[in-house]
């Protein structure tokens, strides 16, 4: 039975493209066939339909091709997790960027060791936007998130007689945006 290489490549927003990764993974020997993509976040194993197809075409000396492995997780949990299906079905992953190939007992070891510098990694970078929004909070220069649904507009509706769900079906926006403006108001 010949081994098949299947790609995985995923951006976290629609606005970031795919292209780099999508032509390292096909120099790398993946058909075009046979890489799964997706814009999805990467801080939770869920919400992505690619990759679980991925894994599912995976069989006996197939590998799957990532270019950088926090395109599979940032957690050391979910890369486990990602990991272990792999191994189940008898498969090995291969990690361009990283040099990560688990056919190998050292390349499965280094996974181990990148897997933890990985969520290190992303553990440091929220700890600096923390910090930053700190900062930026004492300065008064931090705002938060612009407001996305108009506040008086819900007063407006509400002082009319609407209800809660009918202002966010009228406005587009969920029912806690409701509650939290009309509970700033009392």
């Amino acid at each position: 039975m010949v081994a098949r290489f299947y790609g995985y490549a995923r951006v976290s927003t629609q606005d970031q493209n795919l292209e780099i990764q999508l032509d390292a993974l096909r120099k790398a020997g993946v058909h075009a066939a046979f890489i799964f993509q997706e814009k999805a976040s990467g801080t939770s194993r869920s919400g992505r339909p690619e990759l679980d197809k991925a894994l599912t075409f995976l069989a006996p000396g197939d590998v799957l091709v990532v270019t950088k492995l926090d395109r599979l997780g940032r957690s050391m949990i979910d890369l486990c997790t990602i990991v272990e299906e792999i191994k189940r079905a008898n498969a090995h992953l291969k990690v361009l960027d990283q040099n990560v190939d688990t056919t190998t007992v050292a390349g499965y070891a280094f996974f181990g060791m990148m897997a933890v510098f990985a969520e290190f990694e992303h553990g440091i970078r929220a700890e600096r936007q923390r910090e930053g929004i700190k900062r930026a909070k004492s300065n008064g220069t931090y705002k938060g998130r612009p407001k996305t649904v108009d506040e008086n507009k819900i007063k407006q509706l509400a002082a009319s007689g609407m209800k809660p769900a009918e202002i966010a079906r009228e406005l587009a926006c969920h029912r806690s945006s409701v509650f939290r403006a009309l509970s700033r108001t009392v």
